[in-house]
């Protein structure tokens, strides 16, 4: 006899873990859900550092989720994990596209030694603008855990289960990307009070960054 597939009822929205339960009990509408829940997330992971190549990586990383989901054993959030996949997904995009790949190292290499084209986000205000270029101009580990903390709104813990680094390094690589990031708009900046008005409300640019990394202004 088949084993019953748990189903998801789709008009009560579940957490992850509840939903991650119902997928690997043979729900794939369940699975589908968690895919659109984190889909956005995913998107905005992408668009900052690779641009056009964003749907590819992000279509990747989900089928990494799929070819995986068997083996993961619920440590930590379901997102840390998305994200721990997109990372590796990221990782590997970039090592494809240097030609010295054995000296490819995300923490001292940025998105902008990479491409050093303009980022291809959407952003209205001149602050908003100069903060992701700031982001793409710092070592990309250090990118993705401030996006993470920022536009995610990850906990500590959650980044350093994404980034597979301990609790501590990942406190501190925060506290360096802040560092670095006021540097590098400051080498930016057309003027300082841009730099100051940037920097005095950074949370709040990033937060309304949100929405333009997918390319809308919701």
């Amino acid at each position: 006899m088949r084993p019953a597939i748990r189903r998801y009822n789709p008009t009560v929205m579940g957490d992850d873990a509840e939903l991650l339960e119902a997928w690997r009990g043979g729900d794939k509408r369940a699975g589908k859900l968690l895919f659109e829940r984190h889909y956005d997330a995913v998107h905005r992971f992408f668009r900052n550092k690779v641009g056009a190549e964003a749907p590819d990586l992000v279509q990747k990383t989900f089928l990494g989720c799929l070819e995986s989901v068997e083996r993961y054993r619920g440590e930590g959030s379901f997102r840390s994990w998305v994200f721990a996949i997109a990372y590796r997904q990221l990782c590997k995009h970039y090592r494809s596209k240097t030609s010295e790949r054995a000296r490819f190292d995300v923490g001292t290499v940025s998105a902008c030694d990479l491409d050093p084209s303009p980022s291809r986000m959407l952003a209205k205000r001149r602050e908003q603008q100069l903060l992701l270029e700031g982001l793409r101009r710092i070592p990309i580990e250090l990118q993705v855990a401030l996006e993470l903390h920022y536009w995610e709104q990850m906990s500590d813990a959650e980044i350093a289960r994404a980034l597979d680094m301990p609790l501590g390094t990942t406190k501190s690589r925060i506290r360096r990307g802040r560092q670095l990031l006021a540097e590098r708009m400051a080498e930016l900046a057309a003027s300082p009070a841009e730099l100051q008005s940037t920097l005095a409300n950074l949370a709040q640019w990033a937060e309304q960054l949100r929405g333009f990394a997918l390319g809308t202004d919701d």
